[in-house]
């Protein structure tokens, strides 16, 4: 562990439900988020820290007027130490005209944008319940760029609803086009409790090849086009990878603010229920945490914390040796759970 803690928002409201998400939600109402927040602000009395990342996620933070996301970041600096250089990141959708917002998130402070644009074609959007098409998608990085936010990361799915390898040539065009620096890249899993579960017979998914074609394919023109693969799902020109979501995998401490929210403070794990009480979740930081989390990295891990014979899972093609450190390759990335399961 090394550095300052990270700080995670969790704003729960949405317009309606995406078909495939299974992150906790409630419909957007602004009376409903005004409450929140302020529970939200009236949570943070409970802890003291030092901080060098904030990361409002959801749910949909762009939803909810742009002063109470002002606010909780004024409270938040009033309350802890939020460094001068942090990074704050807001997650966005681009079914809102997001320009205002933008200028506004712009003097708050913050200084990354991560923006829902799963696909560049409008279909396969438009088949994951999203609303706006490749058109505002286009519009809402033009204008996060004319308001000053330079680092903007787009999120992109793996294995959707009418999705092909030849279709994903399309969406590596956009984002050629786009000139962002970083890119979130998530193959999508049919969760229980989904609309997507519900209707999966029915959907014109492709084949689990195919999926494995196209993560292997993402990682290979990403880094032809500048974004080089620094975690099993994020990829980032170099100096623009996430701070805050390193600290995560690098075993750094964080915490979460609001329902849903989860924690790794103090050496304890902790999340918030849906009536703000704090429900403990075990130790943090073992070893077998610094296994599964480290073997995440492109970097890897150093291979004295592995006990277990790995010599197979490199005859295999699934593990490397980096110098002193032991890696995923990308074939091995794709049944990383296998693996690190076997590992620790």
């Amino acid at each position: 562990m090394n550095g300052k803690a990270g700080l995670y928002i969790h704003i729960p409201f949405c317009k309606s439900k995406c078909p495939y998400c299974d992150f906790y939600s409630n419909k957007y109402c602004e009376k409903d988020a005004r409450d929140y927040c302020s529970a939200l602000v009236n949570q943070m009395q409970s802890f003291e820290g030092e901080f060098d990342t904030v990361y409002f996620g959801g749910g949909t933070p762009s939803i909810i007027p742009e002063e109470l996301i002002g606010n909780i970041i004024t409270q938040s600096k009033k309350r802890f130490g939020i460094s001068e250089d942090s990074e704050i990141t807001i997650e966005c959708n681009p079914s809102k005209d997001l320009k205002e917002s933008f200028r506004l998130y712009k003097s708050y402070g913050i200084n990354r944008i991560s923006l829902g644009m799963q696909s560049a074609v409008d279909k396969e959007r438009f088949a994951l319940g999203r609303s706006a098409g490749k058109t505002q998608v286009e519009k809402a990085v033009f204008d996060a760029k004319n308001a000053g936010i330079e680092n903007i990361s787009l999120d992109l799915m793996l294995g959707t609803p009418r999705q092909t390898l030849a279709s994903l040539d399309e969406t590596f065009d956009f984002i050629d086009k786009m000139k962002v620096q970083h890119i979130s890249a998530y193959m999508l899993k049919i969760e229980e409790g989904t609309k997507f579960f519900e209707m999966q017979d029915r959907l014109e998914l492709p084949t689990e090849e195919t999926v494995s074609e196209m993560y292997l394919k993402t990682i290979e023109v990403l880094s032809q086009l500048g974004f080089p693969q620094y975690e099993i799902s994020n990829f980032g020109i170099k100096g623009f990878e996430s701070r805050h979501n390193l600290k995560y995998w690098q075993l750094n401490e964080y915490l979460g603010l609001g329902v849903s929210a989860h924690s790794f403070w103090k050496g304890k794990r902790f999340y918030v229920d849906e009536s703000f009480n704090i429900v403990f979740d075990g130790e943090g930081g073992t070893k077998e945490e610094e296994i599964m989390l480290g073997l995440r990295l492109n970097k890897g891990i150093n291979k004295k914390l592995i006990t277990k014979n790995y010599q197979p899972f490199i005859e295999m093609g699934y593990l490397e040796e980096k110098g002193e450190n032991i890696a995923l390759t990308p074939n091995g990335m794709l049944v990383s759970n296998s693996i690190i399961n076997e590992l620790i």
